[in-house]
């Protein structure tokens, strides 16, 4: 028998399960139950099911006639506030209700109390009917078999082995065999090779809010079905990827930006950016680095000179607008004061800084630090806290920047100017009071004077 090389390895669409699919259609129907009289102070925002000021015991005995059946009533415990009485399993279930412009009794917000019931009566039925399975949802998931890049796509070896003919019935010659494998494994390793020629590969949290899926959708980790109404899951704004909230509590750190989600480059998390164009550093950095170094070393007042901020932020949205192929050459930005001032502007801007606020107390730590060699030590071990996509545009600037010192006679700028300039730029402090903020500053300013002065030793 021939060998087919995809029996182990070869994609097939996972099989949606549809348990949960099937408990959503046999949930039980809201029914309105409506009061026949007419009810003083009724809230303008409820209808008919609005029964008034009456107890408990009224409550269950007007809905004992069928499942599904709801009403509103005022609390007598507690005047001017409302309950959702819901009958459900055989017995009356009351919910404080609420409203803010939409109806709600827990997270989700609803237009219309019928549909708050309806998805209420959907989250009662499968949680209660299903709760042994919802628990073990996340056990053996698809994620882990194909990853959420493939669900949609050809296997990507099946693209390039090229057709062979049927084998004939019977035995195949071993040689046929190994052929096939050596042609396997060389597609294997020149996909290796040239996957390892591109950015590297940074790990990056998923970007998770919660979502309203129209129609049916099923869980792209645990391949069970999103129940309710709204709010059936939550969606990674980065990569698009649709999970159950439970199912998102396991997901790997493993985003893949996608450039549809993805539409800004100015103020987007830098991770996420680099990730979505396929860059080892953000392009905007190496972009007006690269302009610097051809036309700006020698420029006096480098970095420390503003350029005019209307033509700076028509930098920020050509990069936002084209990408990498905006153009802020000599022709376009004659001043080289717009790019540098398009550069800092990209860095204050970052929702995470450069030295994000979790690395921040260690690198303050390590300024205060007097012995040199110490305070070196204590910066090294602190660059390692930071996200791999954030130390290496770090090490690109320094370097820069470095360069940038070496022309000092011709551009007056320091390592201690350019720490003045760049401190606070890539070390905005987490929330802190203002005379801790203030006293921080100082620190700032020598980590990025003695980033820059030992970029070669420390990175």
């Amino acid at each position: 028998m021939a060998l087919n090389v995809f029996d182990h390895d070869e994609y097939r669409p996972p099989v949606w399960k549809s348990y949960l699919y099937q408990l959503q259609q046999e949930a039980p129907h809201p029914r309105r139950l409506t009061c026949t009289c007419e009810v003083d102070n009724r809230p303008k925002y409820y209808g008919r099911e609005y029964h008034g000021m009456i107890s408990r015991e009224e409550a269950d005995q007007l809905l004992s006639q069928a499942e599904g059946s709801y009403l509103i009533r005022e609390s007598q415990r507690q005047p001017g506030t409302y309950t959702l009485a819901l009958r459900f399993g055989n017995q009356t279930r009351n919910f404080r209700l609420y409203h803010d412009g939409k109806h709600f009794v827990g997270e989700k917000r609803f237009e219309s109390i019928h549909d708050l019931v309806t998805d209420g009566l959907i989250t009662l039925y499968i949680e209660t009917k299903a709760a042994e399975y919802i628990a073990k949802m996340t056990i053996n998931p698809i994620y882990e078999h194909v990853g959420y890049t493939t669900l949609n796509q050809e296997p990507t070896l099946k693209k390039h082995l090229p057709l062979s003919p049927e084998a004939p019935d019977g035995p195949t010659p071993a040689k046929d065999d190994c052929n096939a494998e050596e042609r396997l494994t060389s597609l294997v390793r020149r996909a290796t090779l040239r996957e390892s020629d591109l950015a590297p590969k940074y790990e990056k949290v998923h970007n998770f809010k919660v979502h309203t899926f129209r129609g049916p959708h099923w869980c792209e980790y645990c391949a069970n079905f999103m129940w309710g109404l709204i709010a059936q899951g939550v969606k990674c704004a980065d990569c698009g990827l649709n999970v159950h909230k439970q199912c998102s509590k396991v997901v790997p750190n493993d985003c893949q930006p996608d450039l549809r989600h993805v539409k800004k480059v100015y103020s987007c998390d830098l991770t996420t950016l680099v990730k979505a164009h396929n860059t080892k550093r953000p392009m905007v950095v190496d972009m007006c680095i690269q302009e610097l170094e051809t036309r700006g070393l020698q420029s006096e007042g480098l970095y420390r000179i503003s350029g005019f901020s209307e033509l700076i932020e028509d930098v920020k949205l050509a990069f936002d607008r084209d990408g990498e192929k905006a153009d802020i050459s000599s022709n376009a930005y004659e001043d080289i004061n717009i790019i540098t001032g398009a550069l800092k502007l990209y860095f204050r801007e970052l929702p995470i800084p450069l030295i994000t606020y979790d690395a921040h107390p260690r690198f303050i730590e390590a300024a205060k630090i007097t012995d040199p060699e110490k305070r070196l030590e204590s910066l090294h071990e602190a660059l390692k806290l930071l996200p791999p996509a954030h130390c290496e545009t770090l090490r690109y600037l320094m370097a820069h920047l470095k360069r940038v010192t070496q022309h000092e006679k011709d551009n007056l700028m320091s390592s201690e100017n350019l720490g003045i300039v760049f401190g606070p730029t890539l070390m905005r402090a987490p929330e802190l009071d203002a005379m801790t903020a203030l006293n921080d500053i100082r620190y700032q300013r020598l980590v990025v004077e003695t980033l820059i002065t030992n970029e070669d030793v420390l990175f």
